[in-house]
């Protein structure tokens, strides 16, 4: 009798692994890529290099020599609440990961159970028992499903590849983090500058306006001269509230991003912002390694992938083997006895034949998921191109800016001098001193936002490439 069983059981397994030949779940290759790719052509910029040299492999610390800024940077990683919230999502993801890996082992469980049945005297087993049945249970559950169509490691790789989504999601965000705070922090200094020139102008304009009614005392400017002096002024008062207004606003938003409540925040001064890193971007295939949004879309493709295999592995008969014993008794004094131990041994094929077309609908949902994520990959590949060449161009054309900016001052301010002679010597309206003025004040007011935008060209290219998580 045993020798058949064992008989049986063998012709079994014989079948089932004569049918693995038919379905084995594939290996993830880069072939699942297809048209993902990435080239030279999509940077739109003849600064390419041919070397693997590129600033994302520059640590921040290094990137961003400013004291007060690389100390708020070290403070946003620390208390930032986005930071926070991506860490706990790789403590879940990991958890699942950890289930994956233990789908391979058999799962055991113990069961103590008491049974009081009070039964009908009429009943079947009434009249044996006396109207009363009492059992004693103490059972041992062992279960097993062998992987013969790669279902388990097909999950135990999807939970494999959603963790390593979480972790590189965790380094997006605090490259974010990174650039965000130092994008702030030169906004903050770029304000500052803007708010010295207003105040420096308003000063130079007050003084301006005692000479005006000086002047027109002696009967040389009339009064329309004074009050556009005085218009003057309050045009740069007005420029100089909204200045103020911005500054506060951008203190808040980086009391934020550092995991603070709104408070004045301690910065240096524009001037001192140096970039000493070279803008080298390496060859275009180091954004699949540098940039963690990319990484984490391709995880993702992974992830959708090994779901597929297990949605097809669903086709196929599961093999699943499972045993049961332990002590049973109907006497408690007498349940540690050998005649209460008890065994049991079940080897069983599930074969789905009809269920709704559940299987072919989650199987055709997977393939779905799949190509979707392997279009999301690709987006996120043409935005990392776009934000690089994007990142190139406004630090070429904000560079560019500066110098025009710088001569455009210089011709204003020397306009300024020489016009204020010749109204001095009366071979000049007062007309143009003043638009001369607030010439000067717009031009100066610009060029101070041209090396923001030099310095945001930076930390944009920076981020682009995939800095700072390292």
């Amino acid at each position: 009798m045993k020798n058949s069983i064992i008989i049986k059981f063998s012709v079994v397994i014989v079948t089932m692994l004569t049918l693995q030949s038919c379905f084995v779940a594939e290996d993830y290759t880069k072939q699942e890529l297809k048209d993902v790719n990435i080239d030279e052509a999509k940077f739109r910029t003849d600064n390419l290099s041919q070397d693997t040299l590129t600033m994302a492999d520059v640590s921040w610390k290094e990137m961003f020599s400013d004291p007060v800024l690389t100390q708020y940077i070290e403070k946003g990683l620390e208390n930032n609440i986005d930071i926070r919230v991506a860490l706990q999502q790789i403590i879940a993801s990991e958890a699942y990961f950890k289930q994956g890996k233990a789908s391979y082992y058999p799962t055991f469980s113990v069961n103590a159970q008491y049974t009081h049945q009070e039964l009908a005297p009429n009943s079947q087993f009434g009249s044996f028992f006396d109207g009363a049945l009492d059992q004693y249970d103490l059972t041992g559950a062992l279960s097993w499903e062998a992987d013969i169509w790669g279902k388990i490691r097909s999950n135990e790789r999807a939970f494999q590849a959603s963790y390593l989504q979480t972790v590189a999601a965790h380094q997006a965000v605090k490259t974010r983090l990174i650039a965000n705070i130092a994008s702030v922090y030169y906004q903050l200094l770029a304000v500052d500058e803007q708010i010295i020139i207003t105040e420096s102008t308003i000063e130079t304009r007050s003084n301006g306006l005692e000479t005006t009614k000086a002047l027109k005392e002696a009967g040389n400017l009339t009064e329309v001269s004074v009050k556009q002096t005085e218009a003057q002024i309050y045009t740069a008062q007005g420029i100089l509230v909204d200045l103020k207004n911005q500054s506060h606003i951008l203190e808040n938003t980086l009391s934020i991003l550092l995991g603070d409540m709104p408070k004045e925040m301690e910065r240096s001064t524009l001037a001192e912002q140096v970039v000493t890193t070279d803008l080298t971007l390496g060859v275009p295939s180091q954004l699949l390694s540098n940039r963690p949004d990319v990484i984490a879309a391709e995880f993702n493709l992974r992830n959708a992938f090994e779901l597929t295999n297990v949605a097809r592995s669903n086709f196929y008969p599961s093999l699943t083997l499972s045993a049961s014993g332990g002590l049973q008794s109907l006497e408690f004094d007498k349940l540690f006895s050998a005649n209460s131990i008890f065994a049991t041994f079940i080897g069983g094929i599930a074969q789905p034949i009809l269920n709704g077309r559940k299987i072919k609908t989650q199987y055709e949902v997977s393939q779905a998921q799949q190509e979707q994520a392997r279009l999301n990959f690709k987006q996120s590949l043409l935005v990392a191109s776009k934000e690089v060449s994007d990142a190139m161009f406004n630090y070429k054309s904000a560079s560019e800016k500066i110098e025009i900016k710088q001569k455009e001052f210089n011709a204003y301010d020397l306009a300024i001098e020489y016009s204020q002679e010749l109204l001095n010597y009366g071979l000049a309206n007062y007309l143009e001193v003043l638009r001369a003025e607030e010439n000067a004040l717009n031009s100066s007011l610009d060029l101070v936002g041209a090396k923001n935008s030099q310095l945001q060209a930076i930390v944009d290219l920076y981020q682009a490439l995939g800095g700072g998580w390292k």
